[in-house]
């Protein structure tokens, strides 16, 4: 079972490094390495297409035919995390080109540990801070995202947990265009004013229950597929790892974090 799927996601990653030009294995310099960058990448997305829940785990898989330490594991899996990241932005890139009308853009909590450890938390001590959300206070990061009505990842971005939405709204979205639609969470005549652009973008902001105003069909239409970004941020934390307080530096947080996305871009790729 995990041979196959390992063999599925290596015949996507293998496909999209050479469509991309990601790799280059044939370098003559320099200690042969003892996982190639396809298969470093490939190990990556397999803990998060498969729940593993840690790299020990994964080295329990494959430790018979990878035929290398535990620490090398990590570290080639963690060194993978930036050919990750390059082709998430091709992808998002390729997105916008044939992107919906509509998109959706929402945040969501990215706890670094429990909100009891945050003052003893040191790994990323730096970047986290405390914030609130829906749930209530936590400690870590923040994570923005911006989806088409299709499911397209089209931008992301993290940020420390007591960043202004708006201010992230604005940079997230300043070359994503049509309808976009958000909670009341954003609402701001400052932000509308600053995103709306005649004949290419409108922001579409839920108001609240209390504000007086009138909302048609169509635009309670759209509010409701805002649900579909939520499916997102669950599918992201429950499926694919995207929440984690295990790595012990801030490069094992971050390759976690764009491993776990990256892993849901492609997913309909190894379905």
């Amino acid at each position: 079972m995990a041979l196959a799927l390992f063999e599925k996601l290596k015949a996507v990653v293998t496909q999209f490094c050479h469509r991309f030009r990601l790799v280059n294995e044939t370098s003559t310099t320099g200690r042969p390495r003892k996982i190639s960058q396809i298969d470093a990448i490939t190990l990556a997305l397999y803990q998060h297409t498969s729940t593993r829940a840690t790299k020990r785990s994964v080295y329990e898989d494959f430790k018979e035919a990878l035929d290398c330490s535990y620490k090398t594991l990590v570290v080639s899996m963690n060194a993978s995390a930036p050919l990750c990241l390059r082709l998430i932005a091709l992808l998002m890139r390729l997105g916008k080109k044939d992107a919906h009308l509509v998109k959706y853009t929402d945040a969501t909590d990215i706890p670094v540990c429990l909100k009891k450890n945050a003052d003893s938390h040191k790994t990323m001590s730096a970047l986290a801070e405390l914030g609130r959300s829906s749930k209530g206070w936590f400690y870590g990061l923040k994570m923005t995202l911006t989806r088409d009505a299709k499911g397209r990842m089209l931008a992301v971005r993290f940020t420390s947990a007591n960043v202004n939405d708006r201010d992230i709204f604005r940079t997230i979205n300043k070359d994503i265009f049509g309808i976009i639609v958000a909670d009341a969470g954003y609402v701001s005549k400052t932000l509308e004013n600053a995103m709306n652009i005649e004949n290419k973008r409108w922001l579409l902001i839920r108001p609240y229950k209390t504000m007086k105003k009138l909302m048609t069909t169509w635009q309670e239409e759209l509010y409701k597929g805002r649900f579909q970004i939520e499916f997102d941020f669950r599918s992201l934390k429950l499926f694919h790892g995207l929440v984690t307080s295990l790595p012990r530096s801030v490069n094992g947080y971050f390759a976690n974090y764009i491993h776990a996305l990256a892993s849901f871009v492609l997913r309909h790729a190894v379905a």
